[in-house]
């Protein structure tokens, strides 16, 4: 079981990353924090992926974390992942994934440039985003974001509605499914952390038998700075993160997940 160590910093107070050492430096030290956590429940390391979070961060960030080695960065605003984009096309192997929620007016935006969409929640989006992406030529991978804390001010299809929604996706031929994703609680007790890493895992093992054979549900994107080790437990395949690699952001956590009494 996961035990914080008592020299990890914690979720917020990662020192700010200023050079491509700091960057190399912080990716090994979450690589190794990944690798202990497989360890611990016998898994490969190499069935998890990494996925760095580089959301508010500048673009002469992004541009050292590519010195770095990354080639696939997370953002969470459609708009500023477009600006970021555009901004460095000269880095022509450097890829975008959007894992923040998704308006339809701006789906065009993601059709246009991202390599995968980790929040797909209505079916609206998936019309406008298959719509948008006809248009362009191109396919998209997509992660379904389901709401395991069951709070009503975070985005993502409720668990018991989650397998009409699956169901209705082979209609979107541009959307590939590859599996789902979850935000757990932003909170100091582990177990209640867990546990929503736990029903997204149960979730898609359910949804394994029931689902048309075209949707992937290999992948759970699940766990970030915070909680990756939790996840990794529960069977992530994804762990998006962003502060243990890039620094603390300028605005706390309260500012990302609804207020938890018991965080």
């Amino acid at each position: 079981m996961f035990k914080p160590s008592e020299t990890q910093p914690q979720h917020g107070h990662y020192p700010e990353a200023t050079t491509v050492e700091d960057l190399q430096r912080n990716l090994a030290a979450v690589r190794t924090r990944i690798e202990a956590a497989c360890r611990r429940c016998d898994r490969d390391p190499a069935t998890v992926r990494l996925l760095p979070v580089s959301k508010t961060k500048p673009e002469a960030s992004l541009r050292l974390a590519y010195a770095a080695g990354c080639r696939l960065l997370g953002e969470n605003k459609v708009q500023e992942a477009h600006r970021k984009y555009e901004a460095m096309q000269d880095l022509h192997d450097l890829q975008w994934s959007v894992i923040g929620h998704l308006q339809t007016n701006k789906a065009k935006l993601v059709a246009r440039f991202a390599t995968e969409f980790q929040a797909l929640d209505s079916l609206r989006v998936a019309q406008a985003l298959d719509r948008r992406l006809q248009i362009e030529g191109r396919s998209l991978d997509v992660f379904v974001q389901v709401n395991t804390s069951g709070e009503a001010s975070k985005y993502g299809v409720a668990p018991e509605n989650a397998l009409a929604f699956m169901q209705a996706l082979p209609a979107f031929s541009a959307l590939r499914v590859r599996g789902l994703m979850t935000l757990a609680l932003f909170s100091s007790e582990a177990e209640r952390v867990r546990q929503c890493f736990v029903l997204l895992r149960k979730l898609r093992d359910q949804l394994q038998q029931s689902t048309h054979p075209c949707i992937g549900l290999q992948e759970l994107s699940m766990g970030m700075s915070g909680d990756f080790e939790i996840a990794i437990e529960e069977g992530a395949t994804v762990v998006r993160v962003g502060q243990a690699i890039f620094g603390a952001r300028p605005v706390p956590d309260s500012h990302y997940w609804p207020h938890d009494p018991h965080a």
